[in-house]
């Protein structure tokens, strides 16, 4: 983190140019770094046992709905100390914007993502998709939401809803890759398309510092240098743990749950 965040944050060579790289709040320099970070964690460890059998990819549901619903609106409530504090300071009229466009974003990722799985699940309502919804919108607000308009918001938001159901089918479904929460769609996916889409729906003139294509350009860049950062990295780092220490629990243990392991007692006695 304080190595990419440098780029930017710091002064560093994303700063550099005529055209300035943008991410106010770190659609890129906070959650794609975790998102690639997790993509290099998964491919490490593999998935986990029962995912995947003879080629079909079977769900591993979690246990409680209503506590993922909860967490959801408790991180939509936290983001707007996450954005918000951001401005750096009490500005009323700025504070007041950065709360409105992720207010926005949130909502219409939910729409977005419930409405778009909907109509490719052939009519079912996935309340997980759209909880996954509201934190695609989040995640790809962050970028832009001191620079772009309450519309703009709205937009980044939808798209983010809606990439993120394909983003989820294709990590899961075509390339086999484990990902139990969506972590490397919401934040790596979704962090990038909020980045880019700051090029589109800013409102200098439409365009980030007028930027045009050349701001697109930019913050293609940063998206691809700090992906390119973070996978590295975090693959070695990751391939290090496991020929050490190990870090995939044995069959038994996933099979026994690490509660039992772990703690000594399990949350379901059934």
């Amino acid at each position: 983190y304080p190595w990419a965040g440098s780029w930017h944050w710091g002064g560093g060579w994303l700063q550099m140019r005529e055209t300035t790289f943008y991410d106010f709040a770190g659609s890129t320099l906070v959650h794609s770094v975790g998102g690639w970070g997790a993509l290099a964690g998964i491919i490490v460890l593999g998935p986990r046992k029962g995912k995947y059998v003879n080629g079909i990819t079977r769900a591993i549901p979690g246990h409680s709905m209503p506590l993922a619903a909860i967490g959801v609106f408790l991180l939509w409530f936290g983001w707007y100390g996450f954005n918000g504090g951001s401005v750096l300071s009490a500005d009323p009229g700025l504070v007041s914007l950065v709360f409105v466009t992720t207010s926005l974003a949130a909502a219409a990722g939910a729409i977005g993502a419930f409405a778009t799985s909907a109509l490719i699940s052939g009519g079912k309502h996935d309340l997980s998709m759209a909880l996954n919804g509201i934190l695609a919108g989040l995640v790809g607000i962050t970028a832009g939401c001191a620079a772009v308009s309450p519309g703009g918001a709205a937009l980044i938001g939808l798209i983010s809803g809606v990439v993120l159901v394909f983003s989820i089918e294709l990590f899961d479904k075509i390339l086999k890759i484990d990902d139990p929460v969506g972590a490397i769609s919401v934040h790596g996916v979704c962090g990038a398309v909020g980045t880019l889409l700051v090029g589109l729906f800013a409102t200098d003139g439409g365009l980030f510092y007028g930027g045009g294509i050349g701001q697109l350009g930019i913050q293609a860049i940063g998206v691809a240098a700090t992906a390119a950062w973070v996978l590295v990295t975090c693959f070695v780092m990751f391939k290090v743990i496991q020929l050490t220490v190990g870090l995939r629990e044995t069959d038994q243990v996933q099979e026994d749950g690490l509660d039992l392991h772990e703690h000594g007692e399990t949350v379901y006695n059934d």
